[in-house]
């Protein structure tokens, strides 16, 4: 397949809201992804100017052959760009109508008294703002390490600046500089526009390009390493591939999602990122079990629903997105899909701690669904108060909307997010000491724990109970460690005696 139509089956996929711009050209496969995304992005710039161009010279009435999306990167290439350099047949028949085509597009100049193709796009001039955002690189810890990445960069002419101290620091990052984030860990800054694409850590694996904001879920929830959780909505697979770095591969990782093309496309990330801890289901979240034995060890669920990706900063957004993308109907219909995922996510018998993330401004699907479910569930659950020093918190439309966090490009430079953290209530009220020893959880609510705990330890070593006790971390000022101990001096007590009896007679 040419160039040609590669762009203009992207273009027709773009119509149907198949996928963003760059999921549809990487997924592609295509030799030139790099000429392949620009053709993409420059048509979708000019896509009214050749629309106006291709309607006026009646090139499709015709053509019958010719579809719109092909004709629009055909007569871009031919007036915007440098010239018909391949397209075979296509090429032979936008070559008939170069004439009438560029005549055309003089006229509508003549028109809009403009000298340059570039002042065609003058009269929305913030619909093609683009809106640049630092470059944030994840490395994966799974396939590396941070010094060694460092040390890559490094090798490679860039200057690192050491660990940001406050969000000005990412602001003026310029030329080959990169400098550590200060929220996130494994996190590194670039310039904007610091294109890595080609560069042999990505394409080994060794770094992920993912904005700061889509790495706050994973982070925040923070599952233990040996864990099971649950991805629920998990393609394209970034967050799922930090949770599984996270993890150090240990443990289980379910991964979700309904589109088998998207499970495909997560399955060949997840093997570049040298993920193994997980298990795919091509199937609905919301279909599963949540009683199901084989989820019982399932404590932690991220779940990043579809939504109408409204935070997303980029101009391609501004250019794909129609009016209909933000209206009332489609978002109550989001939302609607979004609450009855997160409570289900909620009514897993065992699970602990539910992050709930989308990449929308849209209360709609932000705080009102996060209070919805705070009215179903919150006899079990609570919300945590996420990174009280982040800038830009939820919004305080119930009680606890400010431990929410949101973000967005002009006060935490990153794409528009936002991320809730629940937590299981009975989570909080456990009370456990650990053990500097062993780092065994000891609960001393139980006598006859603290009592078999310190036999066993005894039998290993004859220091003072009371010391021993003190040195293994247990709370010695208890009422039920006190009995514990007193009963083991005395017990220690009568066996000194009969030795010594022994020893008399």
């Amino acid at each position: 397949m040419s160039l040609y139509s590669r762009a203009a089956e992207i273009l027709e996929k773009l119509e149907r809201k198949e996928g963003s711009v760059k999921n549809l050209v990487y997924s592609s496969r295509d030799q030139n992804i790099k000429q392949l995304y620009a053709l993409v992005c420059e048509t979708l710039k000019y896509s009214s100017v050749l629309e106006s161009i291709i309607t006026s010279t009646n090139l499709l009435k015709e053509e019958k052959k010719l579809k719109m999306s092909l004709a629009k990167v055909l007569v871009y290439d031919l007036l915007f760009g440098k010239g018909l350099k391949c397209g075979g047949v296509w090429k032979v028949i936008i070559m008939r109508h170069k004439s009438r085509l560029k005549s055309s597009l003089a006229m509508m100049k003549v028109k809009q008294k403009v000298s340059r193709n570039e002042d065609l796009l003058c009269s929305e001039p913030q619909a093609f703002e683009d809106l640049t955002l630092p470059r944030y690189v994840r490395v994966n810890t799974l396939r590396t390490n941070m010094d060694d990445v460092m040390d890559s960069f490094r090798r490679d002419g860039y200057t690192y600046l050491g660990k940001a101290s406050s969000l000005e620091d990412l602001r003026h990052l310029s030329g080959k500089q990169f400098i550590c984030d200060l929220h996130v860990p494994e996190l590194l800054v670039f310039p904007p526009k610091t294109d890595l694409h080609s560069h042999f850590l990505y394409t080994a694996g060794h770094i992920i390009l993912q904005d700061k904001a889509s790495c706050l879920p994973a982070y925040l929830l923070s599952p233990p390493v040996g864990s099971h959780v649950i991805d629920a909505c998990a393609a394209p697979g970034n967050k799922t591939s930090h949770l599984a770095a996270i993890l150090k591969n240990k443990g289980k990782l379910y991964a979700f999602d309904l589109d088998m093309k998207r499970v495909v496309t997560m399955s060949t990330l997840l093997l570049r990122a040298g993920v193994t801890c997980h298990e795919l289901a091509n199937q609905d979240f919301l279909k599963t079990d949540p009683n199901n034995p084989k989820y019982r060890n399932v404590k932690h669920i991220l779940l990043d629903p579809s939504c109408s990706g409204s935070g997303i900063v980029s101009r391609l957004n501004q250019l794909t997105d129609d009016k209909t993308s933000s209206s009332s109907e489609r978002l109550q219909a989001l939302s609607g899909f979004q609450r009855k995922a997160l409570s289900h996510a909620l009514c897993f018998p065992t699970v602990e701690r539910v992050v709930y993330s989308t990449c929308s401004v849209h209360t709609e699907e932000n705080e009102d669904v996060v209070r919805d479910a705070l009215k179903e569930h919150g006899d079990q659950f609570r919300l945590v108060n996420l990174l009280p020093e982040w800038p830009h918190r939820g919004l305080e439309t119930f009680p606890t909307g400010s431990y929410c966090l949101r973000a967005s490009c002009k006060t935490t430079l990153t794409n528009g997010f936002f991320v809730a953290l629940f937590e299981r209530k009975s989570v909080e009220s456990k009370n456990y000491k650990r053990s500097c020893s062993d780092e065994t959880d000891i609960k001393l609510t139980s006598p006859r724990n603290c009592t078999i705990k310190l036999k066993k330890r005894l039998k290993r070593n004859t220091v003072n109970p009371v010391k021993q006790s003190c040195n293994e971390g247990i709370d010695t000022k208890s009422p039920s460690a006190k009995s514990c101990i007193l009963k083991l001096k005395k017990k220690k007590r009568r066996k000194q005696n009969t030795i010594v009896h022994v020893k008399k007679e």
